[in-house]
């Protein structure tokens, strides 16, 4: 009985393996018909999408990158500063510091915009440089001319002589989705042409990394690796199109940790325009002082929605006071656009300038309010300012002309102020970064042309007057 039932077994098996054998010589055991294509072996079309199509779903950059990346230049500077040291020596004759001029370099990255050598960077790349240089993709280089640099939005703008440059297209950065996919190109530790990719993380970031009065952060954040280098550098959308400048990280390292941040291209594009053709961003102004409504703010105030950018201040003269808007109003729109935050509300501002007349509506106590503001300039009016006009370098200080707010707050009717000391007069008297000049040689001023004609185009120095930053009068008089 044991017998049987083992040869019953074994004929089972004997005849699986018969079926399995003529199963895989008549289906399966055969070479795959090909054809051939200008005498090229082709692989049958049933086999195509598994074996050479890529996979469903995945994102491929290369078409873009291998584009994008010629447009991408290297920014490198020079600096000659004076360096002191202590030398017992030298100060036996020269006094007790010795000072020696000393090379120092830097490096970043541009963005060609127009295929005459125009070139967006950084404004922290190339500020207090003496010489710049870029180097294109193609190992040429060109010394490069600043046209201009704005400190609020940390923007400059180069120009180089050459023609027929391959050059990178404006997006739309108000369009970026949270998830999307960008691509980030720049010359980190002065490795040129790297393209990393990410995605947008976040918008409207503001970071507090600007030190200018008129700062504009409202940062595109991204997972794109960043790292230094890449400042001035090149972030781009799957479509190739520009959507900001890449700037800054956020690190306990100083290399990148998983956040980096850029400028949204629709800031940028305005600053170049002003830059390009007056030499200033035309920087428009709504004559109020605001901060994000918080939960603690909302408790205080009886706000109902923790939204929106609360009215710590309204500016008299100002846009803002000639519309009737007052001091506790919620921004929740300006011009059409949604304005949650006060880096979103910054965002739209920096569009728009002088003259401008936009729509605004507020939250004022629980009910809403429309208004319409004729924007203005830093100085309240609403002329083009021009490089070298309401604002510029002189005796070695570069000089703005002062708010309506500031001259309310100093009780003065005149004034510039000084926003930044190099070498010159002005630095060996000692003035200091956020002092008022508001009477050269007698004369009151408002502007760097004032200065000018009163000291004969800087020739002539005879008396000052000004404001400390502690609010202290100051006044020098020169022998002549």
């Amino acid at each position: 009985m044991k017998g049987r039932k083992i040869a019953g077994i074994s004929a089972i098996a004997i005849l699986s393996a018969l079926v399995a054998l003529f199963i895989y010589t008549r289906f399966l055991d055969k070479p795959f018909e090909t054809g051939r294509v200008n005498g090229e072996e082709q692989v049958p079309a049933h086999f195509t999408n598994v074996f050479t199509s890529p996979q469903e779903g995945l994102v491929d950059f290369s078409e873009v990158a291998e584009n994008i990346v010629h447009t991408v230049v290297h920014v490198k500077t020079k600096t000659i500063e004076n360096y002191a040291y202590r030398n017992p020596i030298m100060e036996f004759f020269y006094g007790e510091q010795y000072s020696q001029p000393r090379e120092v370099r830097g490096y970043g990255s541009g963005v060609i915009i127009s295929s005459d050598g125009y070139i967006i960077t950084n404004n922290h790349v190339i500020e207090g440089a003496d010489e710049v240089d870029v180097t294109l993709n193609d190992n040429r280089t060109f010394n490069a001319n600043i046209i201009g640099r704005d400190p609020s939005t940390d923007i400059a703008v180069l120009k180089i002589e050459s023609e027929g440059l391959p050059y990178v297209r404006y997006g739309d950065s108000d369009q970026l989705k949270l998830g999307q996919w960008v691509i980030a190109i720049g010359n980190p530790f002065n490795l040129t042409s790297t393209v990393t990719a990410g995605i947008i993380s976040a918008k409207g970031r503001s970071l507090g990394i600007l030190d200018s009065q008129y700062r504009i952060e409202s940062f595109i954040q991204t997972d794109a690796a960043l790292n230094v280098g890449n400042s001035g550098g090149a972030l781009v959308n799957t479509s190739g199109q520009l959507v900001g400048i890449t700037t800054a990280i956020i690190s306990p390292s100083g290399a990148y940790a998983g956040n980096s941040f850029a400028i949204p291209v629709n800031i940028v594009r305005k600053v170049v325009e002003d830059l390009k053709e007056y030499g200033e961003v035309q920087r428009a102004i709504m004559g109020i002082s605001i901060t994000d409504v918080t939960s603690e703010l909302a408790e205080q105030e009886d706000i109902k929605e923790i939204k929106g950018v609360y009215v710590t201040d309204i500016v008299s003269g100002g846009a803002a006071e000639e519309a009737g808007m007052k001091k506790g109003d919620i921004i929740v729109n300006f011009d059409g656009k949604n304005t949650d935050t006060l880096a979103e509300l910054q965002e739209q501002v920096s569009k728009k300038r002088p003259g401008e007349k936009v729509s605004v509506v507020v939250m004022r106590n629980n009910r809403k309010h429309d208004y319409s503001l004729l924007l203005t300039n830093v100085a309240g009016g609403t002329a083009v300012v021009t490089a070298g006009g309401e604002s510029g370098i002189i005796f070695g200080v570069r000089l703005e002309p002062l708010t309506m707010a500031e001259r309310s707050e100093y009780k003065i009717t005149s004034g510039m102020k000084v926003t930044k000391v190099q070498n010159g007069r002005f630095d060996d008297l000692g003035i200091r970064e956020g002092y008022i000049i508001f009477e050269v040689n007698g004369e009151e001023v408002n502007s760097y042309d004032d200065i000018k004609n009163a000291t004969r185009n800087g020739n002539d120095l005879k008396s000052l007057k000004g404001l400390q930053s502690n609010g202290t009068f100051f006044s020098y008089q020169f022998r002549q």
